[in-house]
């Protein structure tokens, strides 16, 4: 089969690799039928991953049919279309049982780190029954293409805000993570979302399609000075950082109101600073870490039901021949690129 591997830092190639097969009586093979670019992958690229294994083929976001199952899956059987989790979880460990399957004791992030992904004609997925979902009739592969990764990121981080009817939440951060995030606040009923980035596109984007009742932009306005404008100089109840940038750890902690929460579900390239004696008075609440997707079940109901959608995050679309091509354009974030879906016929 035709595969996009790791082979070195700063380096990708699209190779011949022999067909996945089943190696565990809990995996399955799908043959996958659409996936796309994600930033994580540039930051294996780029070195910022030290487990990712070079050689290993990339890609976590994708869906797909089913062609192969081992003896003891339950859940799915040949020929069903399943959209895929990112994480890899037995479901039967200490952090499984109580809902973080993000640090399962025996997955976590495998899928295009540490084992093959879904950048390839085929993969292996294990744990099959506890990461898969069957997609309904009325649900196309593009429908739930992000159900697995950025949409459950973006929602997890807005539950993790404990959303009162009340609030104001700021939200760091107009990348695909950041918009489904401010699409799953929507779904929360917050009731004044303000949005941040420094991409104009994007910003008026989040407008047109009523993800933010306000949108700032860093390069034109005081970010801090706005938001106390905002909220009747208190700050914001509740922050989301989903930019992962220089100063945007500093800046969600600044424009937090006394006992906020604020929430960071970014990624870093470098180590964060936290400023204790600075900020002891203002009591915050910080919640971090990678997304726990326990929620792919119901997010696939929500958007069946028009209550989510995220087709509007496909800027571009590509064969799986020209990936190559694909990850220029995702990288330098060319013709306003935000997703790109990947096909396969």
């Amino acid at each position: 089969m035709k595969a996009l591997i790791y082979s070195s830092k700063g380096k990708i190639e699209f190779v011949e690799k022999e067909n996945p097969r089943i190696i565990n009586d809990d995996d399955a093979i799908i043959k996958v039928a659409l996936s796309s670019i994600c930033t994580s992958d540039l930051h294996i690229i780029e070195g910022c991953v030290p487990r990712a294994k070079k050689g290993v083929v990339l890609g976590h976001e994708f869906c797909g049919i089913v062609v192969d199952t081992g003896k003891n899956v339950k859940k799915i059987k040949k020929g069903d279309r399943v959209a895929l989790n990112c994480e890899s979880f037995c479901g039967k460990c200490f952090y499984c049982k109580k809902g973080y399957v993000n640090n399962c004791s025996f997955g976590g992030w495998l899928l295009g780190c540490t084992i093959d992904g879904a950048q390839a004609e085929y993969v292996r997925v294990p744990y099959i029954d506890y990461t898969s979902y069957k997609i309904p009739d009325n649900l196309s592969f593009k429908d739930v293409l992000f159900v697995g990764d950025i949409l459950a990121s973006g929602f997890w981080s807005a539950k993790l805000c404990e959303i009162d009817k009340n609030d104001t939440v700021a939200l760091i951060g107009a990348g695909p993570v950041g918009l489904c995030a401010a699409q799953s606040l929507r779904y929360f009923k917050t009731r004044k979302i303000i949005l941040i980035d420094t991409n104009k596109y994007r910003l008026d984007l989040a407008k047109k399609l009523n993800l933010a009742d306000y949108t700032l932009n860093p390069l034109e306005v005081n970010i801090e000075d706005e938001i106390l404008k905002l909220t009747n100089n208190k700050g914001a109840d509740k922050v989301i950082e989903a930019a992962g940038g220089k100063n945007t750890f500093e800046l969600s902690w600044k424009i937090a109101r006394a006992n906020a929460i604020v929430v960071i579900c970014a990624m870093y390239e470098e180590n964060q600073i936290l400023p204790l004696p600075y900020m002891y008075g203002k009591n915050l609440t910080f919640k971090t870490g990678g997304v726990d997707a326990t929620d792919c079940d119901k997010l696939i109901e929500l958007i069946s039901k028009n209550q989510l959608n995220t087709n509007f995050l496909i800027t571009h679309e590509i064969n799986f021949k020209d990936i190559l091509k694909g990850y220029e354009i995702f990288k330098n974030k060319k013709d306003n690129c935000l997703k790109i879906a990947i096909n396969y016929d």
